[in-house]
Order: structure tokens, then sequence, then C-alpha cells
């Protein structure tokens, strides 16, 4: 069990790095197509599709490293509040939901990728881009965060629940007079 984290973990880790990468390329396409635009006076024919399906792919690819690391969404006033066995059953029912909600992603991602393949969909615009391959990242992204989701649940039996960590102080206890 503890393998299969550590080889779903790094998995996740390196589709973080891509979508990093990712996100990084779209910058420079941007850069291309204002300096393109502005300073030469040409049209843009591929940056603007290339950035939207760039950072769609980084959202999907790099989704199972954000777990990783808890930076998903989560509302955890209560699972603060209460006793670590409550806590980890908490954790456990919100890690399945989000499972089965990431499956049914997954196979709707899949279905819709299937469905451009075998039908040859191409983009509406002048690149023409054979849209399989900006659907690919759904489907890949939601099965490796489905993984990381089974992961995540075998670690919290394994290791009991995530510890509650104090949040920062967002006001000090003592205000200091504001002058003008």
């Amino acid at each position: 069990m503890r393998l299969f984290i550590r080889v779903i973990s790094a998995i996740s880790q390196g589709l973080g790095v891509l979508a990093a990468a990712l996100l990084f390329s779209a910058v420079l396409s941007v850069s291309h197509m204002v300096f393109v635009r502005y300073a030469l006076g040409w049209s843009t024919v591929w940056q603007t599709e290339y950035t939207a399906y760039a950072i769609v792919a980084a959202t999907f690819l790099g989704a199972p490293w954000v777990l990783i690391v808890k930076g998903h969404v989560n509302v955890d006033i209560v699972q603060m509040a209460a006793a670590p066995p409550l806590r980890l059953a908490m954790q456990i029912l919100a890690a399945l939901f989000s499972l089965l909600f990431v499956a049914l992603l997954a196979y709707a991602g899949w279905v819709h990728f299937e469905e451009a393949w075998s039908n040859g969909w191409t983009s509406e615009t002048v690149w023409a881009v054979p849209l399989w391959m900006p659907l690919l990242p759904m489907p890949v992204g939601t099965v490796m965060l489905a993984l990381q989701y089974v992961a995540e649940i075998l670690r919290l039996f394994l290791d009991g629940a995530d510890p509650v960590e104090p949040q920062p102080v967002l006001f000090s206890e003592t205000t200091e007079e504001v002058r003008p």
C-alpha cells in the first residue's frame, strides 16, 4: 500500500511540474502574441487558442498535485473542532465523496475525448487543432486525481487523520492607533 501511495504521489508531482511548464508556456505565448501584434503589426493565428488550451490542461493535470499539498478548497472549521477519531471519519468521508465526483468527471471526460478522437473533430479556427489533443488532459488529470484520492484514503487509514494546523492570525490582540 505504501508503494502505491509513493508511486501515485510521484506521478502527481510530475504532473504538477508539467502543469507549471504549461502555465509558463502560456505566459510565453501571450508575450509572443503581444510582441507580434503590437511591435511588428502582424496578425496572430495560434497564440490565443494555445494559451487557453495550455491553461485548461495545467488545471486538470495539476489537480492531483494540489491535492497532495492540500490546496483544494476545504471548509474545515468543524474538523478543527472535532476529536481525532471523528476528524478521521470526516476526512475519509469527504475523500470518498470527492472520489465519486472525480470518477464521474473522469468518465465524462473520457467519453468526450473518445468522441473527438473517433469523429476527427478539429477546432473551428485557422489553426484547426485536432480536438482530442486539448481534451486529453481532462481524463488524464481526473483519473490521476481519482488515484491520488485513493492514495490519500489509504494514507488516512494507515497514518490517521491529518493534523489540524493552526491558521495564521489575521488580526493581533493589540491595536495601534492610526494617525493621519
